[in-house]
């Protein structure tokens, strides 16, 4: 070993060995490197160290087991002679992984520190952010979570329905959910139980935000708020019918699909580095669909309505793409714009600067009235049956129903869900996985034909 300098920002003196030396560790190797030397006083005298293999051992083993992500192959410990003494060499380079930080602290300011002068400080979230972000990239989906303690319920219970297996890290990976250290992505971190962005859903009554009805924010993992925000809505798009003579047309304000289709697009492309929430407005005679980001860069709108795509979070849209939640890239706007093909008021998107908005119109406040003896008819007159009933059924009802069911034949399916309920596929699916999360159903089997008991 050569001799010492004084003590500054690559060079630090330990006396003893402690557990505090972790926290020197990381502030070198989240910074430009440096050396610490065990055995010497803070004055630059060496003292030495009366064990040194034992001493080696004891600093790898708190390295390896209190800091995250692993910073062994960044570490070269060594022992050496100064002044005829025994000295331990801690050479720590800058790491690749940063920002490292204290396993029991998480990314954190208590867990995250950098070198500053002669000591190691605590590093500010804007800072951790910002180091995350010149590790990881721009993509926000890439970026190592902040959060770690996550839990999946929803997730889990999402893929288990799908027969998608997630079992094991390498799986994991492939999905982005989880980065070459093994720690969560943000990615994970949006369809976690803990997702910390929302939706927010506010109806008014007329054409304008003068008169306030109502207001709704769904939040838990993206899958809780798509499937909430979903059966929200249904709740508001009514079915009306037109009678002629003996021919009677139903039709609902607005088209299931596009609605699917805009609350998916709203999901899968928002810019989730702004933590300000996701909006729909409901109105008399439209719904407004508003996603933070705008367009990805060097895309415009002449290109989206051709049908390009380029998505700012890819990982995302694969895994809802693998889901079967989205057909394929590109689609979502040509599909909604082909379901109002026929309609006098088409759809309307338009991007500005950090949002995105998609527009729905209702369709039976723009088409010619339909009515029946004149009067027109607010009601979801089903094919099968001559009842009249409100168009609007509630979550609890369609609970009982499926209750009943199972505690006469023991099991259902989504497709007798969908028989019994008198909705569609996905109302049917979205009313049995809600059940599921709430812990009154169990999914038995899962696959193409999933059952439920």
């Amino acid at each position: 070993m050569t001799d010492l300098r004084r003590e500054n920002i690559d060079i630090e003196y330990k006396l003893m060995y402690t557990s505090t030396i972790c926290k020197d560790v990381i502030a070198f190797a989240n910074t430009e490197g440096g050396t610490i030397f065990v055995g010497v006083r803070d004055t630059g005298e060496v003292a030495g160290v009366e064990d040194p293999d034992d001493t080696m051992l004891r600093i790898s083993s708190s390295l390896r087991d209190n800091i995250r992500p692993d910073i062994i192959p960044f570490i070269q410990i060594r022992s050496g002679n100064i002044e005829r003494k025994n000295v331990i060499r801690i050479t720590v380079s800058a790491g690749t992984g940063r920002p490292y930080y204290l396993a029991d602290k998480g990314l954190k300011p208590s867990g995250v520190y950098v070198r500053t002068g002669s000591a190691a400080v605590p590093l500010s979230e804007e800072g951790i952010r910002k180091m995350i972000a010149e590790s990881y990239g721009e993509s926000f989906e890439n970026r190592r979570s902040l959060e770690q303690d996550l839990t999946f319920r929803t997730f889990n219970n999402e893929m288990i329905s799908r027969d998608i297996d997630i079992s094991s890290d390498e799986k994991r990976k492939n999905l982005n959910l989880i980065d070459e250290s093994g720690l969560y992505t943000n990615l994970a971190l949006l369809l976690s139980d803990q997702c910390p962005v929302t939706i927010k859903a506010a109806v008014f009554n007329g054409t304008t935000k003068e008169h306030f009805q109502d207001r709704r924010e769904f939040t838990g993992s993206v899958f809780d708020q798509i499937r909430n925000a979903n059966e929200f809505i249904e709740l508001l798009n009514r079915t009306r019918a037109s009678v002629h003579g003996l021919l009677r047309e139903d039709i609902r304000d607005y088209p299931e699909e596009a609605i699917r289709e805009a609350l998916l697009n709203m999901v899968v492309h928002r810019y989730y580095a702004l933590s300000g929430s996701s909006i729909i407005n409901v109105y008399d005679d439209r719904m407004e669909f508003i996603s933070l980001g705008g367009l990805v860069d060097g895309l415009s709108m002449e290109a989206v309505f051709m049908g390009a795509s380029l998505s700012r979070n890819p990982h995302m849209a694969a895994l809802f793409y693998k889901m079967k939640l989205i057909e394929s890239y590109g689609t979502g706007i040509p599909k909604i714009e082909a379901l109002y093909k026929n309609c006098v008021k088409k759809p309307e998107f338009s991007s500005a600067t950090g949002a995105f908005k998609a527009v729905l119109y209702n369709r039976n406040a723009f088409n010619e009235p339909h009515r029946l003896n004149d009067t027109e008819i607010p009601y979801d007159l089903t094919a099968n049956s001559d009842s009249i009933r409100p168009a609007v059924s509630s979550y609890s009802m369609n609970k009982q129903i499926i209750m009943n069911e199972i505690s006469t034949a023991g099991e259902i399916t989504r497709k007798r869900a969908q028989e019994l309920l008198g909705v569609g596929q996905t109302a049917a699916y979205n009313t049995l996985n809600r059940m599921v999360n709430d812990g009154l159903l169990k999914i038995i089997r899962a696959g193409r034909k999933t059952v439920y008991r």
